[in-house]
This record gives structure tokens, C-alpha cells and sequence, in this order.
């Protein structure tokens, strides 16, 4: 690659970025952060109640006095892990979080349409992007949504590795689609869609969370939109910029 296409690339890649990053971060604060604040509340609630009534009855158990187990309990638990504060400081370590993530995926866009060769706009740009938003999203949601805080969860190891196999597959999926020319080629595209799924998403043990149901599907929901805000505005932003740097 010579200095040229890499310096197209950087830049584009690093403006476009930027630019979703700070609006998924402005979508979310509309949206998706009132949802995720009342849902910390039922699960900090949820926390303060379940060790007391599992202290109060080892304590029964064991013969010893209620308030003895309660203050092994805050003894074991004194030393929680940092977090930043609400308001400010919270808010700007998402948009650095957001930033430095749409980043990463504007870089990926960038290479794949440095690769496939073709002409790009801001028009075409669009269409990188919702191919970006059914790889990253749509496709590894149908197996594991979006989830609010305190919802029961399966490993974190087996959900990534099905994350990370479900996004790859559907890449090469959409890929062939487009690309192949042989219907052959195309019926692995077909496999290769539905193989995640077949093998299905690792699942808890017990289905739940401490949040009500109706502020979950509003939090799937929320996240939806701003994925596709957010992945819509970076393939049009990168392919924007980097037609305008080329």
C-alpha cells in the first residue's frame, strides 16, 4: 500500500469515526442512558437485598447473630471495583469509548472498500454501513440481545466466541452474496448465515433479571435504533471522506 491510499484511509477513517462516535454517543444519551441508569437501580436494589437474606439465614443456620454475618458481608464487599461517577465523568468516558470504537469499525470499512475496488460515495457508503449494522448487530442479537443491567447471562467467554463467530460468518455470508458469481457460491453464502444459529447462542442456566421485562424490550429496542443511526452515519461518513481525501 503506498503512502498515498494509507493516508486516504487514516484520514477518513479517523474523521468519520470522530463524527458517529460523538453522535451514537448523543443518540444514547437521548435513549439508551435513562434506561440503563433505571435499570442499575432495580439491580442495585437486587444486590442489597440478596446477600442480606443470605447472610440472615447462615447466620439462623450457624447459630451466630444476624448483624455478626452482616458485617462479614460488608467486610468481604469494602473493596469494590472503580467506576466512574454519574454525570460528567461517566458521560465523557462513553463518548471516548464510543469514539475509539466507531474508529476500530471505520477502519474495518475503509479496508473492505479498499479491497473490493469499487467507487465509492457517501450513497454507497450507506450501503457499507448497513451491511456493518447487520454483521455487528442485527445478526449476533437474533441469538443474544441486548441485555440491561442484572439480567442472568451465560459465560462471558462463550458469548464472545459465539459473537465473534456469528459477526465473521455473516461477513463472509454477505460477501459471497455480493461477490460470487456462481449460484454455488452463493448457497455457501446461505450456510454460513444460518450455521451460528443452528448451533444457537450460549444460554444462562435460569432466564431472568431483576429489571421488569418492559424496560428490557425498550432497552433492545433503543439499542436498535441507535446502532442504526450510528452505523448508517459511519459507512456515509467514511465513504464521504474517503472519496473527498482520494
Amino acid at each position: 500500500m503506498n503512502w498515498t491510499i494509507f493516508r486516504r484511509m487514516a484520514s477518513a477513517v479517523v474523521i468519520a469515526g470522530a463524527l458517529s462516535g460523538i453522535l451514537l454517543s448523543g443518540v444514547q444519551q437521548l435513549q439508551v442512558e435513562k434506561i440503563i441508569l433505571k435499570a442499575e437501580e432495580y439491580e442495585k436494589a437486587g444486590e442489597a437485598k440478596a446477600p442480606e437474606h443470605e447472610h440472615e439465614h447462615a447466620a439462623q443456620q450457624a447459630g451466630a447473630p444476624a448483624a455478626a454475618a452482616a458485617h462479614e458481608h460488608e467486610h468481604e464487599h469494602g473493596g469494590d471495583e472503580w467506576e466512574p461517577a454519574d454525570g460528567a465523568e461517566r458521560t465523557g468516558y462513553t463518548v471516548l469509548a464510543n469514539i475509539s470504537m466507531a474508529i476500530g469499525f471505520a477502519l474495518m470499512l475503509a479496508a473492505a472498500i479498499g479491497l473490493s475496488g469499487r467507487q465509492v460515495g457517501w450513497r454507497n457508503g450507506l450501503l457499507w454501513g448497513a451491511a456493518g449494522y447487520v454483521v455487528f448487530f442485527v445478526a449476533p442479537s437474533l441469538g443474544l440481545p441486548p441485555e440491561v443491567p442484572g439480567t442472568l447471562a451465560a459465560p462471558l467467554h462463550a458469548r464472545q466466541l459465539w459473537w465473534v463467530m456469528t459477526a465473521g460468518l455473516t461477513a463472509c455470508s454477505l460477501g459471497l452474496f455480493v461477490y460470487a458469481r456462481a449460484w454455488a457460491w452463493k448457497l455457501v453464502g446461505v450456510l454460513l448465515l444460518v450455521v451460528p444459529h443452528l448451533i444457537g447462542a450460549p444460554q444462562p442456566a435460569v432466564h431472568g433479571g431483576v429489571a421488569p421485562e418492559e424496560l428490557a424490550h425498550a432497552f433492545i429496542q433503543a439499542t436498535a435504533v441507535a446502532n442504526a443511526v450510528f452505523w448508517l452515519a459511519l459507512g456515509g461518513l467514511t465513504g464521504f471522506f474517503y472519496r473527498r481525501f482520494g
